[in-house]
């Protein structure tokens, strides 16, 4: 009976035990939680100079608030960075809800320099009344009646005091630009061979190596379908660029403007045999170095071997 008793006595010290620990955890962790709460309330209205950031993006006070936050509520820094990922046509429609904010001239400035990177605009002192967003709209008009008529377009650009009436001028627009129509800048090129000039100059290609600039030649000055004169002028031109680019590597190589024009042309006709789907018998390596040797004899067999590799494995010169 004594024994009873006791474990009885016993299991209700335990409980109250058990209680009061409990109760201290709990109290224990209510202060922790208020504590933390207080110092991320605290830190968020220090952000920003006192800007409560965390409350304008998650707050809403009603539904008409749960879409895009307002920009004008954010700090300028960050709302022109947001608005700068915009194009054109989504920054005019900007400006119709943030209308000081969308009208910025940096931010034109900067879609007006993205697109067309050099304009003789650009290194002049703004007229009265100039705006980039204006800028940018005759910049646009312009580009499609240069990819309707070249002549016309370059005569708006001129007209409205955007580019030079200087060769140099036009070839550093176009090398610039890549919104023209590449058939028609084709036209332009051909019948202007002084805007071709400075346009070929414009290119460097110290280091590079032969048919890589090759590549990079016709990525901006488009080749012509059909061989041709004008084909041979840009080879020539290519040819002399190049050895000009890379005087020491012509010394040490014992190549002439002459060599390397044999060169490009072996390696535009090796392009069309890799890839055309309609040569069955695929030059080999071998052919190509016996080909190549015979109208440039001065080149190394090790050299021309490599020129065929490129090509196998990276393709078209002139893609």
């Amino acid at each position: 009976m004594g024994q009873g008793l006791w474990r009885v006595a016993r299991n209700q010290q335990l409980q109250q035990e058990s209680y009061s620990e409990q109760g201290y955890l709990t109290r224990e962790q209510s202060r922790r939680m208020a504590a933390s709460n207080i110092s991320n309330t605290n830190h968020r209205k220090q952000v920003q100079g006192g800007i409560d950031i965390y409350h304008l993006l998650k707050a809403r006070k009603s539904k008409e608030q749960e879409g895009f936050i307002n920009l004008e509520m954010l700090p300028p820094e960050l709302s022109f960075t947001i608005l700068s990922y915009l194009n054109a046509t989504d920054l005019c429609l900007a400006s119709c809800v943030w209308q000081d904010l969308a009208n910025d001239e940096l931010l034109w400035q900067g879609l007006c320099k993205s697109t067309w990177g050099h304009c003789s605009i650009y290194n002049r002192n703004p007229p009265l009344g100039f705006s980039f967003r204006k800028l940018y709209m005759q910049l646009d008009e312009g580009s499609l009646t240069f990819n309707a008529n070249p002549d016309e377009g370059v005569n708006y650009f001129m007209s409205k005091g955007i580019l030079d009436d200087s060769p140099k001028e036009i070839a550093k627009f176009i090398f610039c630009t890549r919104t023209l129509n590449w058939k028609k800048l084709r036209i332009y090129l051909d019948e202007r061979r002084d805007v071709l000039d400075d346009l070929v100059t414009l290119h460097n290609f110290r280091n590079q190596f032969l048919p890589n600039a090759l590549r990079e030649f016709f990525r901006h000055i488009h080749a012509p379908e059909e061989r041709g004169e004008y084909l041979e002028t840009l080879i020539t031109k290519f040819s002399h660029r190049f050895c000009a680019c890379n005087p020491d590597l012509m010394r040490e190589l014992g190549l002439s403007p002459d060599a390397v024009y044999v060169l490009c042309y072996s390696l535009i006709l090796l392009s069309i045999d890799l890839s055309s789907p309609h040569v069955k018998n695929k030059m080999s390596k071998r052919e190509f170095i016996r080909n190549t040797r015979r109208a440039a004899q001065n080149i190394s067999e090790d050299f021309v071997g490599h020129l065929y590799d490129n090509i196998y494995l990276i393709g078209h010169v002139a893609a």
